[in-house]
């Protein structure tokens, strides 16, 4: 792998990281729509595992050992496969996956999960592929066309204002939370998008959550030390999911369906997350849903299939 990333720096290449390349296939660009999709249905299930997972573990408790669940896991799966270390010129990109993706987002959202319903926090995701594409953006020099730009800007509204009359249209004390996990959330996927394109994706993720490993593992140990814990079907269940389904497989197929159609379409596809989270929180948390969600579910669907459309 290291030998692939020198050989390519040196012969003068330039990595494409605005999108899919023209050669890429129709079947390879369907290949990579469902990679994506995968990613973004473990995802949806999030929000409803954590809130599992809180049931008998404390929010830092949750967040330390969900980490370095992932971790080793990732660990088994690179030295099995004995995956050589990352290029030191990728390190810096890789931290920026772990502050976003393998702590920030993690932590914020279930700290507001504490005093926030799965519907008022999946808003954080509504907003989430806007913002990604403008973190893409800002760091790959990716120009989606206006069409792209209308269509996900139509798709976060309808988004956004559906999870907000969910949840009362009362602001509280976890939206700063929310938002602080949206900011660095769209900047890790970003770079792990970057990254995925000149390296294995589940790569990306499993650096990230390797090199976290000497920090969360205390992490847990000091956590499980002053929180109360129990063990429940819920939250044993929940803690599994949101390390092995969410913090590794998901991102794994997610970064992977990044690579292939390009940051910007891919996070499009996440406008549908909040949707499925909350089809999620109501056959598995008990919550109500209103009649508003099918007429959202299908502007929603129209405003993918735009996106995916566009051309930048």
């Amino acid at each position: 792998m290291r030998a692939q990333s020198s050989a390519t720096a040196s012969s003068g290449i330039a990595v494409d990281t605005q999108g899919p390349s023209p050669a890429t296939t129709p079947p390879a660009t369907a290949t990579g729509t469902l990679l994506a999709a995968l990613g973004v249905t473990a995802f949806s299930l999030t929000f409803p595992a954590t809130a599992w997972g809180l049931e008998g573990f404390g929010p830092w408790s949750l967040v330390a050992v969900r980490s370095a669940l992932a971790a080793l896991i990732a660990g088994a799966c690179l030295l099995a496969l004995r995956v050589p270390l990352p290029d030191r010129r990728h390190w810096p990109g890789l931290a920026i996956v772990v502050a976003g993706v393998v702590i920030g987002f993690p932590l914020l959202t279930t700290l507001a999960l504490r005093t926030s319903t799965t519907a008022h926090a999946a808003v954080v995701v509504g907003l989430l592929p806007l913002t990604t594409a403008l973190f893409s953006a800002l760091r790959m020099g990716t120009r989606p066309s206006r069409t792209f730009w209308t269509a996900a800007l139509a798709g976060a509204a309808a988004v956004a204002a559906f999870t907000v009359q969910q949840s009362g249209g009362a602001l509280t004390s976890a939206d700063l939370y929310l938002f602080g996990a949206l900011l660095v959330c769209a900047a890790g996927y970003t770079e792990g998008g970057r990254l995925a394109r000149v390296m294995p994706g589940w790569q990306v993720v499993g650096w990230a959550l390797v090199l976290c490993l000497p920090l969360t593992l205390p992490a847990a140990a000091l956590a499980l030390s002053y929180e109360p814990v129990a063990l429940t079907a819920h939250s044993v269940t929940g803690l599994l999911w949101v390390a092995a389904g969410s913090q590794f497989l998901g991102l794994v197929v997610w970064y992977r369906g990044m690579a292939v159609i390009g940051v910007p379409k891919a996070s499009q596809l996440q406008l549908a997350q909040p949707l499925l989270t909350l089809v999620w929180s109501v056959l598995l948390l008990g919550e109500q849903l209103t009649v508003a969600a099918p007429l959202t579910a299908a502007a929603v669907l129209v405003c993918i299939a735009v996106t995916q459309r566009a051309r930048g």
